[in-house]
Formats: structure tokens, C-alpha cells, sequence
């Protein structure tokens, strides 16, 4: 019974660090992700009621393109210190608008509030979770699974 017992265990801790890091599958790279412009980049953590770490990666976006943008996630590499990737997310993008009662930050999907050409808005993207070998540098970011109207 034991055995039996450790058994699970084992099976259960191996599935749980074989997908910790896992993408979800379906990223598209689009050649429109060349005109999103990145600035501004700000990090910072808080921690939640559950008592974990949030890490919040708040940053501007500019569209330099024609299309309005109104859907997007980004690919997030966590490198350690030797540069190697520790951490790999897939993140939906979200508009960020500070609380005007002094509650917490509102965020929007893209489709709520847009995009348009010219524009700059205030992203951000939240992670429950960081690999605790990362460098603690801003991630690398891919702009994928773009729509566009």
C-alpha cells in the first residue's frame, strides 16, 4: 500500500513539473507584430489573498500600423543569468486603467478597448508564477495571435 502510495505521488510530481512550463499551443506570429512598439517598461509584484506572488509586467504600446488591434497575446521568455530561457508564458494582452476611486487597476481586453493606428495604451500582463531562476530582467515579449479590424 505504500509503495502503491509513492507511486502516485511520484507520477503526480513528475506531471506537475513535466507542464509547469508548458505554452499553450496556437501562437500565431503575425509580420503586424513589427509595428507594435514597446516603452515604458515597469515591473512589480503584490501578493494575493491565495499568499502568492503576483508579478505584473506593465508597459506603453504603440501602433505604428494602419490596423486598429483588437486582440493580441504576448510570449513572455524568462532567461536566467547565463541568458538560457527559464520560463516561457503565453499572456493575453490587457489594457490597464488606473482606478479613478483609488481601488485596484482595471484592466480591459483589447477588444473592449482598442488599439487604433497612432495610438499608445497602457498594457498589462500578469503571471501567478516566475521560475525562481530568473534573472529578474524584463522578459523577452512576442506579439502573437494578433486580430486585427
Amino acid at each position: 500500500m505504500v509503495v502503491g502510495l509513492v507511486l502516485v505521488v511520484v507520477v503526480v510530481a513528475g506531471i506537475a513539473l513535466l507542464t509547469r512550463n508548458r505554452v499553450e499551443t496556437g501562437a500565431v506570429p503575425n509580420p503586424y507584430a513589427g509595428y507594435l512598439q514597446v516603452s515604458n517598461v515597469k515591473m512589480s509584484q503584490s501578493d494575493n489573498f491565495a499568499g502568492t506572488t503576483v508579478t505584473y509586467l506593465d508597459f506603453s504600446l504603440t501602433n505604428n500600423g494602419t490596423q486598429t488591434l483588437i486582440g493580441a497575446s504576448a510570449e513572455a521568455f524568462f532567461k536566467d543569468d547565463m541568458g538560457q530561457i527559464v520560463q516561457k508564458e503565453l499572456l493575453p494582452v490587457k489594457v490597464l486603467k488606473p482606478s479613478k476611486v483609488g481601488s485596484a487597476d482595471d484592466v480591459y481586453d483589447l477588444s473592449v478597448s482598442p488599439l487604433g493606428p497612432g495610438e499608445t495604451k497602457t498594457i498589462r500582463l500578469t503571471l501567478d508564477r516566475v521560475a525562481s531562476g530568473w534573472n529578474q530582467a524584463v522578459p523577452e515579449l512576442h506579439f502573437v495571435n494578433l486580430k486585427m479590424k
